[in-house]
């Protein structure tokens, strides 16, 4: 059997069954056809979920059910471990993809060998439109921003090429940030990239994991920002563009900083605490 270029990833977990439908019929509308979508369900008691999907008579969609509930970390490791496709799209239980999302995402695999992660901007909206995301589009700012604690790869807009995998896997003990720390984790493995178009209709909702597990995702968003600038030291040092740079002790504490001279003499302040000038040097 011929290998689809993509596998779809969608874990439920008593999914209202309104927002399932929508979520499933924007997959199936999508302009790129060749996919696998697999549909885990996290709730094996809600019989309710495998009636739905099954309603939608497609070779392509897939339905596993986990024998008790794991948690989102271990269901997607799952889904990944039986899926074929290249490249892996995120499809989370209740948001709505538009119609060229994966069309648009695997064009942008195919061309730029070097970007194993490529994510996009999304809408929220809860019935009306709220507002849409600003993340930044090219690798040095995407990591710049993971090294600071700002999660800028939006986990349920983006499609990951298999090979870039490099063995890394979700890990449940990070939850509800685990995708936080798998791109942290992935930072030396590839390249990230966000398109700066709508890939994404985000369903803004009083159940959503991020208002219901607050502060859970705090806590451990915290233990990954200290894991990932522990873990990369150096790329600590720049402040991401310009001609300034500093170098922090403990990832947070200015000890050094270098500052750019507003003059022509292309000289720059070296300063103590990032206050006290200690020496100008050249370049």
């Amino acid at each position: 059997m011929k290998k689809p270029k993509l596998s779809v990833l969608t874990p439920l977990y008593n999914t209202n069954p309104v927002h399932l439908r929508e979520m499933i019929e924007s997959v199936l509308g999508q302009t790129f056809r060749d996919f696998e979508f697999l549909i885990l369900n996290d709730s094996p008691d809600n019989k309710e979920l495998k009636t739905i999907v099954e309603s939608y008579n497609d070779p392509r969609i897939k339905y596993f059910e986990n024998k008790k509930n794991i948690g989102i970390a271990n269901s997607y490791n799952r889904m990944i471990d039986v899926a074929r496709g290249e490249y892996f799209a995120i499809c989370e239980h209740d948001d709505i993809s538009v119609p060229e999302r994966f069309e648009k995402q695997v064009a942008f695999l195919d061309k730029n060998r070097i970007v194993g992660v490529v994510s996009g901007q999304y809408r929220y909206f809860d019935g009306k439109e709220k507002y849409t995301s600003a993340h930044p589009e090219n690798n040095r700012d995407i990591k710049y921003m993971l090294l600071r604690g700002g999660c800028y790869i939006a986990h349920m807009t983006a499609m990951i090429r298999r090979s870039a995998m490099n063995g890394v896997r979700y890990e449940e003990r990070f939850s509800p940030s685990m995708d936080y720390m798998l791109w942290c984790r992935l930072m030396e493995h590839t390249a990230f990239h966000n398109l700066q178009e709508v890939l994404i209709n985000y369903r803004f909702h009083d159940n959503m994991t991020s208002i219901i597990q607050k502060k859970e995702m705090s806590l451990a968003t915290s233990e990954i920002l200290l894991w990932v600038q522990n873990r990369y030291p150096a790329w600590m040092t720049s402040e991401g563009g310009g001609g300034n740079k500093k170098l922090s002790l403990f990832g947070f504490i200015p000890l050094l900083s270098i500052k750019s001279c507003k003059n022509k003499t292309n000289k720059r302040w070296v300063k103590l605490f990032g206050i006290i000038p200690v020496i100008k040097i050249k370049g």
